[in-house]
C-alpha cells in the first residue's frame, strides 16, 4: 500500500506521520527540542537538534509499522515560519542557533510600514530577514563570509530540505537542494508579493546578501529527492508549506472568504482572499496562502497572536497554578465566570492587530475571593478575546462578516474553550475530528504534488459550537478586556 509522509517541524516538537491515501494516519512519532532563552526576549533553537529529531521521528514511525522507503511515494514538509538559520555551505554547520519567530531582539525602531506595500509585512521583530541580518552582524566574520558565498540562509523548511537532499556531504555525490516555498519566503520581508521573487532593494535595506538565499518554488511542486542513506532515501519531496498555510490548506479553505484559526503555542488566523493580495488597514498581514506549480498564487490575510497555548504552559510551569494543561478546562468549568479577573498575556508585547512592543503581561481584577479556578478561566478567556480582536479587524479589512471559523490545533481539544470562543465571537465555530490539520495539510500538498490525490485529505466528522451568550453580556466582557489591555501598554 502506498503511503504519504509528512514532517511537521513546530515551535516545541518535531512530528512525523505516515498516512494512506484516504487520510488515515497509520504511524506517527514526535520529539521535543530545547527552548534556549539566553536573554529576556530572546528565543533560540538548535538546528542540529531539530534535524536529528526529524530523522529519529521518521525512523521510529516507519519502524513501528514495518514501513520502508519503497512504501512511501511522497514527502511533505511544514514548519514553524520566520525562524531563521544560517549555516556553512561546505560543512553544514550552523554559525549560530536558529532565531525563533517569537524572538524580539530584531525589533525595528523606524517606520514599521515602510515595506508593507511590497511584502505585506510589518518591519518588526517577526519576519525572518532581519534575523538573518542580525546573525551576520553579530557572529564575527559572518557578513564577509556570506558575501563571499560561504554561508547559506533559510527558514526551517530550507534547512530540513537541504539536509534531506544530501547536506554538506551528499551521500551519492548529488549537491543538496537549497530551496524554499512561496509561503515561507513571504514571511521574510525580502520577497515581493507580486513577483514572488527576492527583491534586491529589500535585501539591501534589510542587510541580507541575495546570494545566500534559497530558490523560491511553488508550494506544491518538486523540491528534490531525499538523498540520505537509510530513512526516507529516494522519496520525492513534493509539498512544502509554512505551518499556518498548511493548516489552512489542510482545513480545505480553498475558496475566497474561507477562514481558519489555529490554537497552538500562538494563535494564527488566515482568511483566503483569492488571487489578489489584499493590503490591510487594520493591523493584519498580507501573505501567500499557497501556490500550485503552473498556477497563480492564492493569497491570505493573517492575524498572528504571540501567546495562546503558551499562556497555559506558563501557568503550569512557571507559576504552578495548573498541574497539567488539561486541568485548565477542569478548573475553569467549576466556575461560571472569572470573577472579574482578566489576563493580558503580552509576554512579548502584543501582536495583531495592535502591534505594541511596549505592552507587558498583566492580571487585573484580583481579590481575596480569586482562586486558581478563576485564573484558569481567565486564561481561556484571554485566548478567546485575542481571537475576537483578530477576527473583527479582519472583517473590517475584508468588508464582510465571518459567520464560520474553522479551528484546529491542540487547544481545540478543550471544549469549554471552544464554547467560550463561539460565545464571545458570536459566530459558529467548527472543528474537524482530526485536529492535526498542519501536518495533514503538508501530507495533502505532497499527495497532490505527486499526482496521488486531487484534494486535501479528509479530516473526519466536524464538531460545531454556537453562541449561547446574550449580546449585553458579551459587550460587557469585551469592554473589560479592552480596559485591561490599555493597562498593559507602556510597561515595556
Amino acid at each position: 500500500m502506498p503511503y504519504i509522509a509528512a514532517i511537521d517541524q513546530g515551535t516545541t516538537t518535531t512530528r512525523f506521520i505516515l498516512t494512506d491515501l484516504e487520510g488515515k494516519v497509520v504511524a506517527h512519532a514526535q520529539y521535543e527540542h530545547e527552548q534556549i532563552m539566553p536573554r529576556q526576549g530572546w528565543v533560540e533553537h538548535d538546528p542540529v537538534e531539530i534535524w536529528r529529531n526529524t530523522r529519529r521521528a521518521a525512523g521510529e514511525a516507519m519502524a513501528s509499522q514495518d514501513i520502508t522507503e519503497e512504501d512511501i511515494v511522497a514527502l511533505g514538509v511544514t514548519n514553524q515560519r520566520e525562524t531563521a538559520v544560517v549555516w556553512e555551505r561546505e560543512t553544514g554547520k550552523p554559525v549560530y542557533n536558529a532565531i525563533v519567530w517569537q524572538d524580539a531582539r530584531t525589533n525595528h525602531d523606524g517606520d514599521p510600514t515602510a515595506f508593507q506595500g511590497k511584502t505585506g509585512l510589518l518591519h518588526n521583530s517577526y519576519p525572518a530577514g532581519p534575523k538573518w541580518a542580525w546573525i551576520l552582524d553579530n557572529v564575527p566574520g559572518a557578513r564577509q563570509r556570506a558575501e563571499e558565498g560561504e554561508l547559506l540562509a533559510g527558514t526551517i523548511d530550507t534547512w530540513l530540505i537541504w539536509n534531506l537532499t544530501g547536506g554538506a556531504r551528499g551521500d551519492d555525490g548529488h549537491e543538496a537542494v537549497h530551496v524554499t516555498d512561496v509561503t515561507n519566503a513571504s514571511r521574510t520581508l525580502l520577497m515581493d508579493l507580486e513577483t514572488l521573487q527576492w527583491d534586491d532593494e529589500l535585501c539591501r535595506e534589510v542587510g541580507v546578501p541575495r546570494g545566500m538565499l534559497p530558490e523560491i518554488r511553488a508550494s506544491i511542486s518538486e523540491f528534490g529527492v531525499v538523498r540520505r542513506r537509510g530513512t526516507l532515501s529516494g522519496v520525492p519531496i513534493t509539498g512544502v508549506l509554512g505551518d499556518q498555510q498548511a493548516a489552512l490548506f489542510g482545513q480545505g479553505c480553498l475558496d475566497r472568504g474561507d477562514a481558519k484559526m489555529t490554537y497552538g503555542t500562538g494563535l494564527f488566523m488566515l482568511l483566503n482572499t483569492g488571487g489578489t493580495p489584499q493590503r490591510s488597514e487594520h493591523g493584519m498581514l498580507t501573505t501567500v496562502a499557497y501556490q500550485i506549480e503552473g498556477e497563480a498564487p492564492v493569497y491570505a490575510l493573517e492575524g498572528s497572536v504571540a501567546v495562546g497555548g503558551s499562556l497555559i504552559q506558563w501557568l503550569r510551569d512557571q507559576l504552578g497554578v495548573l498541574g497539567s494543561a488539561a486541568e485548565s478546562e477542569i478548573l475553569a468549568a467549576q466556575v461560571d465566570n472569572s470573577a472579574g479577573v482578566v489576563i493580558v498575556p503580552a509576554f512579548s508585547g502584543l501582536f495583531a492587530p495592535r502591534w505594541r512592543t511596549d505592552a507587558r503581561g498583566v492580571i487585573t481584577g484580583l481579590t481575596r475571593y480569586t482562586d486558581r479556578r478563576h485564573i484558569a478561566r481567565a486564561a481561556l478567556e484571554a485566548t478567546c478575546f485575542q481571537t475576537c480582536e483578530v477576527v473583527r479587524a479582519m472583517e473590517r479589512d475584508a468588508g464582510t462578516g465571518i459567520e464560520e471559523l474553522r479551528v484546529d490545533g491542540g487547544m481545540t481539544d478543550n471544549k469549554l474553550l471552544m464554547q467560550l470562543q463561539a460565545d464571545l465571537l458570536d459566530a459558529r465555530v467548527t472543528r474537524p475530528a482530526n485536529i492535526e490539520t498542519t501536518v495533514m495539510g503538508a501530507a495533502s500538498a505532497a499527495g497532490i504534488g505527486a499526482g496521488l490525490i486531487e484534494a486535501p485529505l479528509p479530516l473526519g466528522t466536524t464538531l460545531t459550537w454556537h453562541s449561547t451568550m446574550a449580546g449585553p453580556e458579551r459587550d460587557r466582557l469585551i469592554a473589560r478586556w479592552d480596559d485591561a489591555v490599555e493597562r498593559s501598554l507602556g510597561l515595556g
